[in-house]
């Protein structure tokens, strides 16, 4: 069973920081890209950051380009997203996926595209006061 937990969530003002942790089970890193998405009601879900921990690759959403870091522990089998000088607009309930890095048999290069990923887990909320 795929499971993606994320946790690290909370209440914080504006310009603190915080860290989530996705901690994976179920699919290896060498098969699955991991990127973290946020979901406010109303709104669609947006795609934040990614790594594919066989290349490196890293993408952020210009959002928060200069702000947010996302790493990852493949020991530990966990992501990690450190949120810097957080803003009121970042409020969201945070979620990680798995994305495949292979499609029929070709290296693909995953992005930030909800279509990208085959697997979503429950979220953690972050709410960031003014």
């Amino acid at each position: 069973e795929v499971q993606l937990q994320a946790s690290g969530g909370g209440l914080v003002q504006a310009g603190e920081s915080l860290r989530l942790s996705c901690e994976v089970s179920g699919i290896s890193f060498a098969d699955y890209a991991i990127g973290w998405f946020r979901q406010v009601p109303g709104k669609e879900r947006e795609g934040v950051s990614c790594i594919d921990t066989n290349d490196g690759s890293i993408f952020y959403a210009d959002s928060v380009k200069g702000r947010f870091t996302i790493s990852a522990d493949v020991a530990k089998k966990t992501v990690y997203l450190q949120m810097d000088n957080l803003k009121k607009e970042d409020t969201a309930v945070y979620l990680c996926a798995a994305g495949p890095v292979m499609w029929r048999g070709v290296r693909v290069r995953v992005g930030l595209g909800r279509h990208e990923y085959d697997y979503f887990g429950r979220g953690t909320q972050v709410t960031v006061s003014s």
